[in-house]
């Protein structure tokens, strides 16, 4: 019988809406849990794991005890087998990479890991590019192209692995991490940490994520100018992440958090780097004046992601209260002819 390894990194994501911009750390994880961070990681493997639950018949599901994988597997019917043990109050990078090491001990073909950049290079780290691989995006930095572009997709990916009978076409992808603390103050340091091997189903995995490149600046520039020239007064323009929304902020002469969400209205900032919590509260605020509100974004590079990468604090209880008819996407055209 074919056997499949899950790991989840159950801490992975926990920062995104309550605006840390991510979760290493012993530190952040406690700050992230007292601002009322909610564990998604789990939900969404279980997603993953939905699409093979009519296929558990036919392969055996490799596992780590509680949180690592065993909770969420017993949860959507999977009979798993538990290897390894847990110590401590949270898992570890270290609890990562020896789950990475004992599945592929096991017999693992196909390792499903649920995590964000930091994951990715965790499992990159202990078994390298010796099995396939299918990251489930838990995380708020997702740049590593190991991962699906959605959990169910993710699924679907390992699922058309194991139909395949081994005969599916395998690429390799690239494992990418930013320095999380260079983040929270506004620096992108991104690096290649190596490749692993992925199911090649372009149509569920996706793409590393582009970096801007000087040749758009003049693009973006007129971008900007046109969205600041059609501002309306007496409108709260809720400003996200990215290089593309900088420069609306550069072309107003405001300060901007290139990795958080801002606000502005009648062209003077009226709140920075806010996270979920705040953008409602500032919107209750704004409705008890009349004020109505709008979101500016931009695609990510490479992905075409407009929402739930690295701008968690717009979620939908936000973009509910906006309305979609208030979301204004800038992307320059060579962002947008990236995306194939």
């Amino acid at each position: 019988m074919r056997k499949v390894g899950l790991i989840i990194n159950p801490l992975a994501g926990i920062g995104g809406r309550v605006g840390l911009k991510g979760s290493d750390g012993r530190e952040i994880v406690e700050k992230a849990f007292a601002m009322g961070a909610v564990a998604e990681a789990p939900l969404k493997a279980g997603r993953a794991l939905n699409r093979l639950v009519n296929m558990r018949e036919e392969f055996q599901l490799l596992t780590y005890p509680g949180p690592m994988g065993e909770n969420v597997a017993r949860d959507m019917g999977f009979d798993p087998v538990v290897l390894g043990s847990l110590e401590g109050e949270w898992t570890t990078p270290e609890d990562t990479e020896k789950a990475a090491v004992d599945l592929r001990e096991a017999g693992a073909e196909l390792i499903l890991f649920a995590g964000g950049d930091g994951t990715a290079r965790n499992v990159y780290h202990a078994i390298g590019n010796s099995l396939p691989v299918v990251g489930i995006p838990a995380g708020v930095k997702i740049h590593s192209a190991v991962y699906a572009d959605t959990p169910t997709h993710a699924g679907d990916a390992a699922a058309l692995f194991l139909s395949g009978s081994g005969r599916i076409q395998l690429r390799e992808a690239e494992v990418m991490d930013i320095d999380e603390e260079a983040f929270r103050q506004d620096r992108v340091s991104a690096r290649l940490y190596g490749y692993m091997t992925v199911p090649n189903v372009r149509n569920l995995m996706q793409s590393a994520k582009a970096g801007s490149v000087s040749t758009e600046s003049d693009t973006m520039m007129s971008i900007a100018s046109h969205i600041v020239t059609h501002m309306e007064q007496d409108v709260c323009y809720l400003m996200g992440p990215g290089t593309t929304i900088r420069a609306v902020m550069d072309v107003l002469g405001l300060k901007n958090t290139l990795l958080g969400v801002d606000a502005v209205l009648n062209r003077k900032l009226v709140g920075s780097d806010l996270n979920e919590s705040a953008l409602l509260e500032l919107l209750d605020e704004m409705d008890s004046k009349g004020i109505p509100a709008k979101v500016v974004v931009t695609v990510i590079g490479g992905q075409g992601y407009v929402f739930g990468r690295g701008n968690q604090q717009l979620s939908h209880r936000v973009l509910k209260r906006v309305g979609k008819d208030n979301i204004i996407i800038a992307a320059t055209e060579a962002k947008m002819i990236a995306l194939g």
